[in-house]
């Protein structure tokens, strides 16, 4: 656990007591401080009660005017649409608004610190779409390397359950643009931007708000290197906002699909390659084309991100090639579930709106495509461009009809549940097909969350006979 400073003897709001809510009143007792708990939900404030916290109502201003500080849990609004009633009241008495974040970076340096030869280093990753697995790349070529390491943040453990790291120690977080834009203190050593795509843009007012919440971690954070996709506008911006001219190697530009030959530093993909340049050479190289746990150019991009933030931290090419070829990939990202007569099933449940499940369609030729589920504005009409190699379509769920529509002359059935189209899938590929769970869609007309509907494809791949 690393325990809160600054806040000795003074009482803390902590509001909202999901996973990163209870570990952060932990954190804040072990630093000294009084946690004062508060859920909107009933169950979650007697789960903090079986732990020995007391509940007080953070909506009313005599209880705020106690605080030192008020902490929220990132899945509660602070400004769009509108703010929590607790934050909105904190924010007009003047009581500082934080969050388990900004409380570890504030906490993280230990005093003895100063007695190791190799302090702890700390990657941030943050972007749209492939943080989650940039993440855990990043930590398991650290941890292949022999380096120690923790993967914390939106991924992993809440980012004050983790232990203090110790001498060399790296700790590598995922940082959605819900963390990000109310940390109070960001401060990574190596900060990682993989992409910008639509997301998340009622809770930002808009893509400007949305960006400005990633670029926090950057223009706050004064990290010592930061890798940066390139491959949309903003990701240019941001780089040339950081640089202080194209040789800058502070500033490692990545993308897949550029070349990026003229730079300080940069680390880009084409065709399957990954290339690594220093000031006007070559000075690494990598073929990613048989890597299973990263297959299509979206990994690729991943590839050249975790490249690059390892390579900063000092690692050989050798050893990062290495763990890359032994990398197995994230569970319900283009996760290849069992081959049968040469038919492929590949679980991409995590695919939820229409820009990840376009990366996933690129990935494969020959695509036998279960899509469906709850629906977002505009259903599936995005991917018109990408429905090339999909040889049928298998819809399922809440929107199965409405995204019929949408396929045009694209084969089509609509089968309603996973477990049809599974079976049908399943009945009509041939060797060489790749049937592919990549949904487009929220999984909540059906399922809990993207976890069980992907668990249960992988079931019922499992079932299919041998063939």
């Amino acid at each position: 656990m690393i325990a809160v400073q600054g806040f000795d003897g003074q009482r803390v709001g902590v509001l909202g007591l999901g996973r990163s809510g209870l570990a952060t009143a932990r954190a804040l007792t072990a630093g000294g401080a009084t946690p004062v708990v508060w859920d909107d939900s009933p169950e979650a404030r007697a789960k903090a009660e079986a732990e020995g916290l007391v509940p007080e109502d953070l909506r009313l201003d005599k209880v705020l005017g106690t605080l030192a500080c008020l902490v929220t849990s990132p899945g509660i609004p602070h400004l769009y649409p509108r703010p929590h009633p607790a934050i909105g009241r904190a924010m007009a008495l003047g009581i500082p608004v934080d969050n388990d974040i900004g409380l570890f970076f504030r906490s993280l340096g230990q005093a003895d610190w100063a007695a190791f030869d190799t302090p702890p280093k700390v990657i941030a990753i943050t972007g749209s779409n492939g943080k989650s697995t940039t993440t855990a790349l990043i930590a398991h070529i650290l941890a292949e390397a022999g380096r120690e390491v923790q993967m914390a943040g939106n991924i992993g453990r809440g980012v004050l359950d983790i232990d203090p790291p110790g001498e060399g120690g790296i700790v590598v977080l995922e940082l959605s643009s819900y963390q990000t834009d109310l940390a109070r203190a960001l401060t990574p050593d190596v900060a990682v931007f993989t992409n910008l795509t639509p997301d998340h843009l009622d809770r930002h007012a808009g893509m400007g708000g949305y960006f400005a919440a990633k670029r926090r971690l950057f223009a706050e954070g004064g990290p010592d290197r930061a890798v940066i996709g390139v491959d949309e506008a903003e990701g240019v911006f941001l780089a040339g906002q950081l640089a202080q001219g194209p040789m800058d190697d502070r500033v490692i530009r990545i993308s897949s699909g550029q070349k990026l030959e003229s730079f300080g530093w940069s680390v880009f993909a084409r065709k399957g390659f990954l290339a690594e340049w220093r000031k006007g050479r070559q000075v690494a190289a990598c073929d990613l084309r048989g890597l299973v746990g990263l297959p299509g150019a979206h990994n690729h991009q991943n590839a050249a991100a975790a490249w690059a933030a390892t390579r900063a931290l000092g690692l050989a090419p050798r050893d990062i090639e290495a763990a890359l070829a032994s990398f197995q990939g994230l569970p319900h990202r283009s996760q290849l579930v069992r081959e049968i007569g040469g038919v492929r099933f590949v679980n991409d449940s995590k695919a939820t709106n229409t820009d990840s499940a376009a990366q996933a369609l690129r990935a494969f030729p020959r695509i036998r495509w279960i899509a469906g589920g709850l629906g977002k504005d505009g259903g599936i009409a995005a991917l018109a461009p990408d429905l090339g190699n999909v040889v049928k379509a298998y819809l399922i769920g809440h929107s199965a009809r409405d995204f019929a529509t949408q396929l045009g002359a694209t084969p089509q059935e609509v089968c309603d549940t996973l477990d049809r189209a599974v079976a049908r899938a399943a009945a009509e590929a041939q060797p060489g097909d790749v049937v592919l769970l990549a949904p487009a869609a929220a999984s909540f007309d059906q399922y809990p969350n993207f976890e069980k509907r992907g668990e249960h494809f992988m079931a019922l791949v499992e079932a299919l006979p041998a063939g």
